[in-house]
C-alpha cells in the first residue's frame, strides 16, 4: 500500500464526500453491522479473532450486499497489521508477487506483517491462486477473501485447507429496517448526508444566495434611492408633473 500524501488524503476526503449514500452509511465498528450475529455478536468467533488481531487467512462467502467488503474494511481500521487490497478482476500475478515483495520487505524492516483483502478471490485463476500459496503458508500473508461462490468448488484446495471459511447469511427483514432507519437519521457523522432543519433553511434563505443578507441590501439601496422601487418612484413622478 502506497505512502499517503497531503493530496491523497485530500482526494479521499472529497471523494468520501460525494460517494454514493450506501458508501456513506457503511459500518465502521462491528457493532454497526446488520445482521450476521452469528459472527459479529460479542463471544462470537470473527468478532474474538477481530478484537484480539488474531485472524488467520480466512474466506468470507455470501450472496451480494451482506457485508464482506464491509467486514475487511473493519479489520483494515482495527488491526496493527498492513492491509493492502487486491481485486481479482484487476490484478494479475504480477501485482501478486509485488505485495509478496513489500509484505518481506516489510516483515524483514520493521517486523510488520501483512493482511491482504481480496476481492472476488473466486476470480483469481489457479495460476494466480497457486502465487499466493506459498506466502500464505510461510504466514508472510494473511489474507481475507471475498467471494460469492462455494469456495469449495471457487478456491483452490491447498489455499482453501490455509483458510478458515466463514458463512454470511442475507439479510433479514430485521436488519433491513435498521439499514433504513440509518439512512434516516441527521448524519453528521457521515460526509456529505447531513440534512438542514427548519431553523437552518430559514437561516440560508435570509442571508440571500450569497450569505451576505441579500434581503437586507435591497431595502438598504431602496432607502438610498438606487434600489429598483426608488427608480420606479422617480419615474412615475415624472409621468405626473404638468
Amino acid at each position: 500500500m502506497g505512502d499517503d500524501t497531503l493530496f491523497s488524503a485530500a482526494a479521499r476526503e472529497r471523494l468520501a464526500a460525494r460517494s454514493p449514500l450506501a458508501a456513506r452509511l457503511r459500518p465502521r465498528t462491528l457493532d454497526e453491522v446488520a445482521g450476521q450475529e452469528h459472527l459479529t455478536a460479542p463471544g462470537r468467533p470473527l468478532r474474538r479473532l477481530v478484537e484480539a488481531d488474531a485472524l488467520s487467512s480466512t474466506i468470507l462467502w455470501g450472496p451480494p450486499g451482506t457485508g464482506k467488503t464491509t467486514l475487511a474494511e473493519i479489520i483494515a481500521a482495527t488491526t496493527n497489521r498492513e492491509f493492502e487490497r487486491l481485486s481479482a478482476v484487476t490484478s494479475g500475478v504480477k501485482d501478486i508477487r509485488e505485495v509478496i515483495e513489500r509484505a518481506n520487505d516489510r516483515i524483514g524492516q520493521y517486523a510488520r506483517s501483512t493482511l491482504v483483502f481480496i476481492d472476488e478471490i473466486h476470480r483469481f485463476s489457479t495460476t494466480q491462486q497457486d502465487a499466493l500459496l506459498h506466502a500464505v503458508e510461510s504466514g508472510l500473508l494473511t489474507i481475507i477473501g471475498a467471494t460469492t461462490e462455494n469456495p469449495s468448488f471457487s478456491v483452490n484446495p491447498a489455499l482453501r485447507s490455509r483458510s478458515t471459511v466463514f458463512r454470511l447469511q442475507p439479510l433479514g427483514e430485521e436488519a433491513l429496517v435498521a439499514v433504513l432507519r440509518r439512512g434516516l437519521e441527521p448524519a453528521a457523522r457521515r460526509p456529505g448526508c447531513a440534512r438542514e432543519t427548519g431553523r437552518e433553511m430559514h437561516g440560508r434563505r435570509a442571508a440571500g444566495p450569497d450569505g451576505t443578507g441579500g434581503r437586507v441590501r435591497d431595502q438598504r439601496d431602496g432607502r438610498r434611492g438606487d434600489g429598483p422601487r426608488s427608480r420606479r418612484t422617480r419615474h412615475e413622478r415624472a409621468e405626473v408633473r404638468p
